[in-house]
Formats: C-alpha cells, sequence, structure tokens
C-alpha cells in the first residue's frame, strides 16, 4: 500500500510541477540497463503467450486423422457371433472400454462396458450363451479423419458415449475414445 501511495504522490507531482516535464530527465546507468532487461522480459513474455494461444488453437482444430496417424492404433474386433463372455474376456486383456464388432472388414456395431451392464446383466441374460450381436449397439455413430477434435468432444459429450469409430470409405482406421480426445486437448 505504501508503495502504490508513493507512486501515486510521484505521478502527481510530475503532473502538477511544469518546470520538471520542461526539463530534460537523465537516468542514472543502473535504471536504462535494467529497462533494457525489463523489455525483453516483457517481449520474452509475449512471444511465449502468443505460442501458447497459437499450440493451444490449433489442437481444438487438430483433427481425428492426425491423432491416429501419430497414435497408430490397432483395430480391435470380434465378429458378430462371438459370445458376450469371449467379447468381455478379450476387452479386460487388452484393458480396453469397447469391442468394435465386424463382419469382416464392415463394420456392424460396437459392444461396451456399458452395453455388458444394460443389455446383458441388467437384463438377466446368459453372458456366455449370448452372442454380441445380440445386445450390440447397432450401427455406431462413427466419424471421419477429418473431423476435429473438438467437434468429435461435442459429439461424444452431446450423445453420452465414450467411444468414436473413425471410417473413411467403409474402412475403419480406429477408434477414439472420450479419454483420449481429453487427453490429447489438456496436453496441447
Amino acid at each position: 500500500m505504501n508503495i502504490a501511495r508513493t507512486c501515486k504522490t510521484a505521478i502527481a507531482g510530475l503532473l502538477i510541477s511544469a518546470p520538471v516535464m520542461a526539463e530534460d530527465v537523465t537516468l542514472p546507468a543502473p535504471v536504462l540497463e535494467w529497462s533494457v532487461y525489463i523489455l525483453l522480459i516483457f517481449a520474452a513474455c509475449v512471444a511465449i503467450g502468443i505460442s501458447i494461444f497459437k499450440n493451444g488453437k490449433s489442437a481444438a482444430t487438430e483433427t481425428l486423422g492426425k491423432l491416429l496417424r501419430d497414435e497408430n492404433p490397432l483395430i480391435h474386433s470380434v465378429g458378430p457371433d462371438a459370445s458376450v463372455t469371449e467379447c468381455v474376456k478379450r476387452m479386460n486383456e487388452l484393458k480396453i472400454g469397447a469391442m468394435l464388432v465386424m463382419d469382416g472388414d464392415r463394420l456392424v456395431g460396437i459392444f461396451s462396458e456399458r452395453d455388458a451392464m444394460i443389455r446383458v446383466l441388467g437384463a438377466g441374460l446368459d453372458p456366455t450363451g449370448t452372442e454380441v450381436s445380440t445386445v450390440m449397439t447397432a450401427n455406431p455413430v462413427c466419424v471421419s479423419p477429418s473431423t476435429s477434435l473438438e467437434e468429435a468432444m461435442g459429439i461424444v459429450s452431446g450423445r453420452r458415449i465414450r467411444h468414436l469409430p473413425v471410417v473413411e470409405h467403409d474402412k475403419v482406421l480406429g477408434v477414439v475414445s472420450s479419454g483420449d480426445l481429453s487427453h490429447r486437448l489438456i496436453n496441447n
């Protein structure tokens, strides 16, 4: 508070006294030297801020295609006739929350932890005798590799889903999860 009051008093004194304004002001060498350093630090802070802003902006507009190229994902899937037990065991081994259901190279559905809880256990079905095709989410929401991370995050949160297959010309390129999207957006 004393510093603020001192600054106000000094500024008021400079403004009120006309003779001081008319005189040439010479600053001691150390003050001039420090002002150069302060100017350099300010310029560096501005440059860093611009860099952070640009990187943050590009992270939101980064595409899923770039994310997949960087991550080089493996596509894990089961056939439509696989049992729920077989599918869940595989998901556990791979430590993933959803499995693509593919008929050859064609995506026919996705089976997630939520499907296991609601459509199998919640419905009282026997997981060993139930084919994954009867309890999967058929025709899942898919996106193209040109979809931005921001758009994908909007789809995930708007549709309340956690896994998005990335498909181009009916070919599955990979799957991104809400966690993948959050991680990438936060880190960038």
